[in-house]
């Protein structure tokens, strides 16, 4: 079995995934074979795998930080939320149930099984294995039957490093609080904390690192400063989506919106390299910027219960004025559902509601069904048969009512997603349509500008590369592999 160093935090958000990826991805420089692997998540942006599974986005970056393709094993228990069915488990790639969150923690020895099956395969093909932890390793509440901090530590005898972040503050008393709450064999296992997110002068830090460390016998690894090139990196958790994301002054405005459940929202990460782009995420509740030249509805994890939402708050009424007035509307997956005239739910799979009538912007019905399209593709766009690629994750069989236009032919020949009659609503099943450099450009070409040349996965990798330097700087990765 491979080496094994994990990673938990005083809370959610604290910036373990991308200091997992980091961390690999500077491991990675140095010659090692590094695989990320994250036992339970729990999140609604998803990423598909070569066979057709899914597991968290953060995953998927975590492992192009180490170089490889993802695979389910990397997240063997995946938890996305829905609004009244509890959430949706998935296990190692596929659909296994569902649960509230208290019948969950009765499920939980069940899973353990699979984590420590996908761990073991793992395992056998790394130099080193970086495991991530969820949300709090403090929640003592939930520690029985844990199998996504330290239960799952305790399961592989791996060592663990905490992560406190300072930018949120309270990080003092939120790791002298974990220190204070972990039972005596838990503690055993905590090698030492690092501190994430300093902004300002370090010098103002240092006595108080040395103090936690005199306080709570764990090895200082170091205060990491605050990395503005973050931002570039897909997000995992929705309230890291700013309203405002990039470019406030670009010609183009694109507006999407902060549907309550809303899922694969790095379908929107590309869009941050365009210098002719405002990306606006709007909040429930705020107003769709009149100045806006594109609405985006992008993809739901309960596709009934957002578009209900988008009524309560009057968006549809701002939309079809919006279309009126000649701007374009785009649905994406969920999103493309909610264009058509209805939506039905017979099998109750997302809640008590067996159907809704749709926004009516384009001549589609949609009917929900138990079995999950999971698939990456490849295609034709409608523009000027400019090539396509992403991938498919929905619940759900579209029909079509008299002729269309395809947005996208795929290279089985089937079609995907509807153009409307009027040129200005676009819908389609495919995630991650953006990230293609040919499509993103043809599309902003056909919203009205000119976008950059750049190459989005360079991009990306780069901004890899930058901050596993910058990690560098301020940890002494090395060391990390003397607690193994």
């Amino acid at each position: 079995m491979a080496n094994a160093l994990m990673f938990q935090g005083t809370g959610s958000s604290v910036g373990k995934s991308v200091l997992v990826a980091g961390i690999a991805r500077a491991l990675r420089h140095r010659g090692f074979k590094v695989l990320p692997f994250k036992p339970q998540n729990m999140s609604n942006n998803a990423a598909v795998t070569a066979d057709g599974g899914e597991i968290g986005r953060a995953q998927a970056l975590q492992a192009m930080a180490c170089g490889v393709e993802p695979s389910v094993h990397m997240n063997p228990v995946l938890l996305k939320p829905q609004s009244q069915v509890g959430s949706q488990i998935i296990v190692q790639g596929k659909i296994w149930g569902q649960a509230k969150a208290r019948e969950y923690q009765e499920i939980k020895p069940q899973l353990m099984p699979y984590v420590l099956e996908s761990f073991e395969i793992l395992s056998k093909h790394a130099d080193i294995v970086l495991i991530e932890g969820a949300g709090s390793a403090s929640e003592i509440n939930l520690r029985s039957h844990d199998i996504a901090n330290m239960g799952f530590a305790q399961a592989v005898k791996a060592p663990v490093f905490l992560i406190g972040d300072i930018d949120r503050g309270g990080v003092i008393a939120s790791l002298i609080g974990t220190h204070a709450v972990l039972s005596s064999e838990d503690l055993g296992l905590v090698k030492g904390f690092i501190v994430n997110k300093m902004r300002g002068d370090p010098s103002l830090f240092t006595d108080v690192m040395h103090w936690i460390s005199q306080k709570t016998q764990w090895q200082n690894m170091g205060l990491l400063p605050y990395f503005p090139g973050l931002s570039q990196l897909p997000a995992e958790d929705a309230a890291d989506l700013k309203s405002v994301y990039h470019q406030p002054q670009g010609k183009l405005v694109i507006s999407v919106l902060l549907l309550p459940t809303i899922s694969n929202f790095d379908d929107f990460d590309p869009l941050k390299y365009e210098e002719n782009v405002q990306l606006n995420f709007v909040k429930i509740g705020d107003s769709i910027p009149n100045n806006s030249n594109v609405i985006i509805i992008p993809g739901s994890k309960t596709t009934i219960a957002d578009l209900q939402a988008i009524y309560e708050t009057g968006w549809d009424i701002d939309i079809k004025a919006h279309v009126r007035q000649g701007g374009f509307v785009m649905g994406i997956c969920g999103g493309y559902q909610m264009l058509g005239s209805q939506i039905s739910d017979p099998h109750h799979i997302e809640g008590d509601i067996s159907h809704i009538n749709g926004l009516n912007l384009v001549n589609i019905s949609t009917q929900l069904e138990h079995s999950k399209t999971l698939q990456k593709v490849t295609g034709r766009l409608f523009i000027e048969d400019i090539e396509c690629s992403g991938y498919e994750m929905h619940l759900g069989v579209t029909q079509y009512h008299g002729e269309y236009e395809p947005f996208a032919i795929l290279n089985d020949k089937q079609a995907d997603g509807i153009i409307a009659n009027n040129r200005q609503v676009l819908g389609t099943y495919l995630h991650g349509v953006f990230q293609h450099d040919l499509t993103r450009q043809a599309l902003l070409s056909y919203f009205g500008i000119k976008a950059n040349n750049v190459n989005f996965l360079s991009q990306v990798e780069n901004n890899l590369d930058k901050w596993a330097n910058h990690i560098e700087q301020h940890l002494d990765v090395l060391d990390l592999l003397n607690y193994i």
